[in-house]
């Protein structure tokens, strides 16, 4: 069996992914698998060096590709030369399946990929790492409180936001993307949350099966670790509520932690992970500001230090930073959106209703008091995290029949 793997870039969370598949895919015999990414960013940024990952497309034209789209809002129907370059290579390959993870960064030709699977009859997987596949152009509308993706975009609320455009043709691109993305004969969208799994069920994809791998983590990278960081900013009578994201802002919660820094008294601390000099402009001086660890060990050590990981996120699919505190033995405390509140079960966290910041307060002083949560259940929790046993599961789907057999 061959498996071919597209996904923009070959770092960041989906390429992680796309690896991990990749790893687990080189275990078995009987599979041949190959993952491509697009030429968008510096050689240093996306470095082909990964056994079994090839570079595709070429970096000016998708360029080109990207500015042209942000002045029109047609995404995704240039970079013709490099997708027929990779539709070559994938052809080459002759692969029995081809695993689609995110194709939303001006690196591929959608109208040319897409007929080639339809003409090919090719089996796909679809892995959906956000809710751009099935929008008119955003990948995220929770926060936009937007709907109009269930029956055709239009009059888009966030045009300027990623990504972004000067002319609204949201009408039009939902259109296009309807048309490209249906009628594929075989294919399966794989989504990481129940959440998500909903939404496409309302959409124009709901022709196909959908199935839940949730998204995993390095249990050998993140667990309870010995960690100095409360001597360190001289903590040790505090109560350590820790926050991490990479992007601060509204959407993030940023806001919130802001606003707990005012109303809780001198017992806690709030600890923000990510954040940068523009930040830190923003932040009282009673929030320690860590822009980054050095490593992921230094990152589970702030993990291990905390009393209570708070996630005040406001629009999210299926947040890592979740399982990494929880696989760390640190409970969660999360806002009702997305997939967020799947992660933590009744033993290791708690999920409050989106800015409810005063039962937000209140769970986090009966949570760190009280002691509700005990390390020993965070880590029982922790196993359903395993990356390893994740990718296995996309294993276990490239060796089911193919729809197309089964209706047979």
């Amino acid at each position: 069996m061959r498996i071919a793997a597209i996904n923009t870039l070959p770092n960041g969370s989906t390429g992680t992914i796309m690896r991990g598949i990749l790893d687990s895919a080189k275990e078995k015999m009987t599979i041949e698998y190959i993952s491509f990414y697009g030429n968008y960013g510096s050689r240093k940024d996306c470095p082909q060096t990964y056994a079994g990952s090839l570079r595709y497309g070429y970096r000016m034209e998708n360029l080109f590709n990207a500015a042209v789209s942000r002045l029109t809002g047609f995404h995704n129907v240039l970079s013709v030369f490099g997708t027929l370059s990779l539709i070559k290579r994938i052809d080459a390959f002759k692969p029995d399946i081809i695993h689609l993870h995110n194709l939303h960064l001006w690196t591929i030709c959608l109208p040319l990929l897409f007929h080639y699977i339809k003409k090919h009859r090719i089996r796909v997987i679809w892995t959906l790492h956000d809710c751009w596949t099935f929008t008119g152009q955003c990948p995220h509308f929770i926060m936009a409180k937007c709907d109009k993706w269930k029956t055709g975009c239009h009059d888009c609320p966030q045009i300027h936001v990623y990504p972004s455009s000067k002319v609204d043709r949201t009408r039009t691109m939902w259109k296009l993307k309807r048309k490209w993305f249906t009628g594929v004969e075989d294919m399966t969208i794989v989504t990481p949350s129940e959440w998500l799994a909903g939404l496409v069920r309302q959409s124009y994809l709901k022709e196909y099966p959908v199935k839940v791998i949730h998204n995993g983590i390095d249990l050998n990278l993140f667990h309870p670790v010995e960690s100095d960081f409360r001597q360190k900013h001289h903590l040790e009578d505090k109560y350590i509520l820790l926050g991490v994201a990479f992007g601060w802002g509204k959407r993030k919660g940023l806001d919130v932690f802001i606003d707990l820094s005012k109303r809780l008294d001198n017992r806690f601390q709030i600890v923000l992970v990510g954040t940068n000099d523009e930040i830190d402009k923003q932040l009282p001086a009673n929030i320690i500001s860590v822009h980054k660890t050095n490593n992921q060990k230094e990152l589970a050590e702030i993990y291990s230090a905390a009393d209570l990981f708070v996630n005040p996120t406001r629009e999210e699919n299926y947040p890592t930073v979740n399982m990494e505190s929880i696989a760390c033995g640190t409970p969660v405390l999360t806002f009702n959106t997305g997939g967020s509140p799947e992660i933590p079960d009744v033993k290791t966290g708690y999920v409050v209703d989106v800015d409810d910041i005063d039962e937000l307060e209140k769970q986090i002083i009966r949570i760190c008091t009280a002691k509700i949560f005990s390390t020993d259940d965070c880590l029982k929790r922790a196993k359903a995290f395993d990356a390893v046993k994740k990718y296995q599961e996309y294993i276990g789907l490239y060796c089911q029949s193919p729809q197309k057999d089964k209706a047979m």
